[in-house]
């Protein structure tokens, strides 16, 4: 008789306390859950090994990245129905041994284990990225974990991310314009908050595939120098440079930020990258930039931010991500980020959260590798090509949700004169963009 559907459905309930929101269909056909929600796919028993191994998100993410479980219906509303119970209810050593005092926790898992079959565990995908679980965010590291993330392969992020190649929250004028619009306009938002003038000298940290200095040098006349620690990111950056005759404009350095040394410049643009830095240096970061600008030179700080917690100390990294998306990323408050910035010297002047243009973002980016999805499983691999659709798609949902948000914060190297060099209306770029 197939029953393997119902009887996940009844132990489920007894681990997490309340009932799964959504369908289970089991490897052996049968069904179970809420008529017309959508379906959780067990397509066999590995997926509850990796489970009963490593209970709460990464488990689930090791199933799904190895195609051990799928979702069948709308991706986003399982993923925000899942939220709560699953991948936000942590899964330290003491949770786990504070529910399994409880007689009916036992009782779910000896009734797992029975169902999963052999007890040997499952080998991780090959995804998963060997990191320590303290990232003490050294050069090597850090390089070690950019490469992880972005050389996976230029045409695959050709599909995501489309002509821009801008991987960063864009910035939509209508949620129905397009993700090209949406993409420039950011980085005209960029410019125009750092104020740049033609002569001038940009210092774009994390450059990525060259869009930001690429735009700076083409409308604004500056002379660009990009840095990104990815090989591929940078030859691919390279040729659009020379595709565009700008090569006396714009520099793409394979480099570490913390290396640059031919400063002063009067603008940095570090757009999406300072969440690599990590807490413990966050400091220095700021202090190296603060270093690197003119008096009177702007930093535009773009960066995602989580909510604060009660007790900060308990933040630990997010299991998937730092497994499969971004070893060694962190987020921090965006009352922390301006605390450090100011700590190293610069006057903030501005915080703009663009936390809803984020999820428009991510959505635009599921669709365009869903259209096209046997071509990018084919070029990364189909447990990458999962990797990227539940990261985007679960992202999306907690931008939604105000669960995480991300923010442009303008700062300056004010000098000791106090002339900030910034117009009296604070939100200029925004009234020249309306006129």
């Amino acid at each position: 008789m197939a029953d393997a559907a119902p009887r996940l459905q009844g132990l489920f309930t007894q681990l997490l306390g309340a009932p799964l929101p959504v369908r289970i269909r089991a490897w052996d056909g049968s069904q179970a859950g809420p008529p017309g929600a959508p379906t959780l796919v067990v397509r066999n028993r590995r997926a509850l090994r990796r489970l009963l191994w490593k209970p709460g998100e990464l488990g689930l993410a090791r199933a799904w990245v190895a195609g051990d479980l799928d979702i069948e219906g709308d991706l986003y509303a399982t993923l925000d129905l899942l939220a709560g119970l699953v991948w936000e209810r942590g899964e330290d050593a003491r949770t786990l041994a504070q529910a399994l005092r409880d007689p009916e926790v036992r009782s779910a898992v000896r009734g797992l284990v029975k169902l999963a079959g052999s007890p040997l565990p499952p080998a991780p995908p090959p995804e998963e990225a060997r990191s320590p679980r303290r990232h003490l965010h050294t050069k090597r590291s850090d390089r070690r974990a950019i490469s992880h993330h972005y050389d996976v392969g230029n045409d695959f992020y050709e599909i995501v991310l489309g002509p821009s190649m801008v991987y960063s929250c864009a910035y939509w004028p209508t949620p129905d314009s397009t993700l090209e619009q949406a993409q420039h306009d950011k980085l005209e938002l960029v410019c125009r908050k750092l104020g740049l003038k033609p002569g001038q000298r940009l210092l774009d940290v994390g450059c990525g595939w060259g869009s930001m200095a690429l735009h700076a040098a083409r409308e604004h006349g500056v002379a660009v120098v990009g840095v990104t620690l990815s090989q591929e990111q940078a030859a691919y950056a390279r040729k659009r440079v020379a595709d565009e005759g700008l090569t006396d404009k714009v520099e793409i350095r394979v480099q570490d930020y913390r290396d640059v040394r031919d400063g002063p410049y009067d603008a940095i643009s570090s757009i999406g990258m300072a969440e690599h830095v990590g807490a413990e240096r966050y400091l220095d970061y700021a202090t190296d930039l603060h270093a690197l600008l003119v008096p009177g030179g702007r930093l535009l700080n773009h960066q995602i931010a989580r909510r604060p917690q009660r007790d900060e100390t308990t933040y630990s990294v997010d299991a998937f991500i730092d497994s499969y998306v971004f070893p060694g990323g962190e987020l921090q408050p965006v009352g922390s980020t301006v605390t450090q910035l100011e700590r190293a010297g610069f006057e903030v002047r501005d915080v703009e959260s663009i936390r809803e243009h984020y999820a428009l973002t991510l959505r635009r980016w599921v669709t365009r590798l869903e259209t096209d999805w046997a071509r990018a499983a084919r070029l990364t691999s189909p447990g990458r090509a999962r990797v990227w659709r539940l990261y985007m798609a679960a992202s999306a949902v907690a931008f939604e949700r105000n669960r995480i948000g991300v923010n442009q914060v303008l700062a300056v190297r004010t000098p000791e004169s106090g002339t900030s060099g910034l117009p009296l209306r604070a939100r200029e770029w925004t009234e020249s963009e309306r006129s």
